[in-house]
């Protein structure tokens, strides 16, 4: 069978092979990362400096003044304390295990549930006043928002009400509705600081996308001077290849709008093909091929210091493997060969086969969808065949409202075989 067209992305969250990139909301960027691991620090810093001040304050000074035959601390607080330490070393096991966003979450219900423990022990049917908690739970309302996160907002305002509700329900104390009460005004102001850095974030990151879309733009416009093949080509595989994966019903909404520019860029290194070869109108030598072979690697090499377009590294780079390893350029086969890479594989060879070329006319739709058919297992993973066989009435739909240009661009041909995207 002809090979017509593939293309390799690593596969996102279903492989940890060296050359992999998890698409886990973004998480595995340096730079995200980095942001996230400093504001953790500072979170954590913060807390445990206003916990042990206001338990310093409340055990040595406070209850002191307000009952001068009062003992300093019970072996029970030295409890409370150890526990709350040892929530350091369950983070730092947390992070190395690459669970860096989980870290937040896991300390803020830890706390709740050391906090609800030892007012349980102090209060239960002591017959005393109800005094609850420390400070430090205003911190963790109000500094919610530093994450830039509304799931841990709502977290952690939820987490610090339930427990003053649940305690005021165990005790029959109506001295919790105060510290609720508070919780909630508390957690209104917090709301609007959180809105706030989300509007600011969020116009950093329209500001960026519209840079990152400019350049992307740009980049297509040199590669289509060069061949004129990929007029339209890029964008073409760019909605076929957004659609099937947008089927599988793994990836998010970001997650897909970063794969796109991946898709845009996959030709990006023919820029570095000479244009006696790009543009010969005639049929290719086997060492003209050779150099036509080059252009994943090199795309893949231009973009590697781009910020913002190195998750695009490895669909530049493996978009001509194939499913039973006869492509190139690592001969990578089945799973090796990454999820998305698969899948532009195939939306890469439709568009190949339904473009016109200066030597035969464009295929008719059902002859392209036959052919992708008959490559299930030899160029194509078999279970993304299937996949597209759901997608296939809405690219017919695309292809038939696209706005095709007049006349045909050149393509080439080698030995009978056709050199495609």
């Amino acid at each position: 069978m002809r090979n017509y067209g593939d293309m390799n992305v690593k596969e996102y969250n279903e492989t940890n092979n060296s050359r992999g990139i998890n698409m886990d909301g973004m998480l595995n960027d340096q730079a995200l990362t980095n942001t996230e691991n400093r504001t953790l620090k500072w979170f954590l810093g913060m807390f445990y400096i206003i916990f042990f001040l206001y338990e310093f304050y409340f055990q040595f000074i406070y209850i002191p003044y307000r009952d001068e035959d009062s003992a300093s601390l019970s072996a029970w607080n030295y409890v409370i304390y150890i526990l709350m330490i040892l929530l350091l070393p369950v983070s730092k096991i947390l992070v190395k295990k690459g669970k860096l966003f989980l870290v937040k979450y896991v300390f803020v219900a830890s706390y709740l549930c050391i906090a609800l423990l030892n007012e349980i022990y102090i209060y239960f049917n002591s017959g005393m006043e109800y005094q609850s908690g420390n400070v430090v739970e205003v911190v963790l309302v109000l500094f919610a928002p530093i994450f830039v996160n509304s799931h841990f907002f709502w977290f952690v305002s939820i987490g610090i009400g339930l427990k003053y509700g649940v305690a005021g329900l165990l005790f029959h104390s109506s001295e919790a509705l105060f510290p609720l009460s508070l919780v909630f005004v508390i957690s209104g102001v917090s709301y609007i600081i959180l809105r706030r850095f989300q509007v600011y974030v969020g116009a950093i990151e329209t500001s960026y996308n519209n840079q990152l879309t400019g350049i992307v733009r740009g980049v297509i416009a040199t590669i289509e001077l060069k061949d004129p093949y990929t007029r339209g080509h890029s964008e073409r595989v760019a909605f076929y290849a957004k659609s099937l994966a947008a089927a599988l019903n793994r990836f998010s909404q970001n997650e897909l709008n970063a794969f796109n520019y991946a898709c845009l860029l996959h030709d990006i290194g023919k820029v570095n093909i000479p244009d006696s070869i790009l543009m010969k109108p005639t049929r290719l030598t086997p060492e003209e091929y050779e150099v036509i072979k080059t252009h994943p690697v090199s795309g893949a090499e231009a973009i590697q210091k781009v910020d913002g377009l190195k998750m695009d590294i490895d669909v530049i780079k493996y978009h001509h493997e194939r499913w039973d390893g006869q492509g190139y350029p690592e001969q990578l086969s089945g799973k090796e060969i990454p999820l998305l890479a698969r899948v532009v594989a195939i939306a890469d060879a439709f568009d190949a086969m339904t473009s016109s070329r200066s030597y035969r006319n464009a295929l008719a739709l059902d002859d392209a969808y036959r052919r992708i058919i008959e490559g299930k297992g030899t160029q194509f993973d078999p279970k993304l065949v299937e996949v597209f066989q759901t997608v296939f009435p809405d690219w017919v739909k695309f292809h038939q409202s696209y706005k095709w240009a007049d006349e045909a661009p050149l393509q080439h041909n080698v030995n009978g075989k056709e050199v495609s995207e």
